[in-house]
């Protein structure tokens, strides 16, 4: 079996002293995805820089303070990738992967986006850069699960105001349309397939208001299998806190297993 475990800590240091640590310590995965953890080396203690037991891949930004991306892995890789080739995003902390030599497990950070801003500019280039780069690991790469925030919701069934967010950056149609070639390239949206009807699961909430208590989130965070994998996929779960005090980060760890 491969459990494999995605979640967006919104700052690596601040989740650490939350909860993170302690989940880590818990959980059955054998790989583990982080984005958003703005965190240089320097500034993680032993216990999440360099846990025990584990081979860990840190990817911060350039823009320190921003982004970043992760992994860790149980069994050491046979090698490692920070980026896809990208002049413009190689350094800025949004990609990385592990050749775990049977499987190549990828950590993404795709751009949030905010419409008729720049910040909406920089997503479009990204989804322009990467969709290339999804088809060629799938053409490299027998066994390829590419994980993390994809910052797009979909379909309506993916987050629970989609009436009020159809012209809000997430929702957009040309997001979503990206996103359904993403699918059309091979990768299959795991937890989709094991739970078609929805609404839901979620696995990100504002802090504002009672976002969380109401369970009016997102769906933006995926893993994004190859085909023979993706039919090897057991169960998957979105690892909901028990309440709002729990959380040690906005969004909540997506988790799947593969019968691998």
């Amino acid at each position: 079996m491969l459990t494999v475990s995605t979640v967006n800590v919104n700052g690596l240091r601040a989740a650490a002293k939350k909860g993170f640590v302690e989940w880590l310590a818990a959980t059955d995965a054998d790989v583990i995805c982080l984005q958003e953890t703005r965190a240089e080396p320097d500034q993680l203690p032993a216990e999440v820089l360099r846990p025990e037991g584990w081979h860990t891949l840190l990817a911060p930004s350039a823009d320190k303070g921003r982004s970043g991306v992760a992994l860790y892995s149980r069994r050491e890789p046979r090698s490692t990738r920070i980026g896809f080739g990208s002049a413009e995003f190689d350094s800025s902390g949004r990609y990385a992967e592990f050749d775990l030599g049977d499987v190549v497990v990828a950590s993404l950070y795709l751009p949030s986006g905010d419409v008729g801003t720049p910040r909406q500019d920089e997503k479009e280039r990204f989804m322009k850069e990467f969709l290339p780069y999804l088809a060629d690991l799938r053409s490299r790469a027998d066994n390829v699960v590419v994980c993390g925030d994809w910052n797009i919701a979909h379909r309506e069934i993916d987050l629970k105001n989609w009436k009020a967010n159809q012209k809000s950056a997430g929702f957009l149609p040309e997001e979503r349309a990206w996103l359904s070639q993403v699918l059309d390239e091979g990768y299959v949206d795991v937890v989709r397939a094991l739970h078609p009807e929805g609404p839901g699961p979620y696995t990100w909430w504002s802090y504002r208001g009672k976002a969380f208590d109401n369970d009016s989130g997102w769906r933006i965070d995926y893993l994004m299998a190859t085909g023979d994998l993706a039919e090897r996929c057991t169960a998957a779960r979105v690892e909901k806190a028990e309440s709002y005090d729990k959380r040690w980060s906005d969004h909540a760890p997506v988790t799947a297993v593969f019968d691998f």
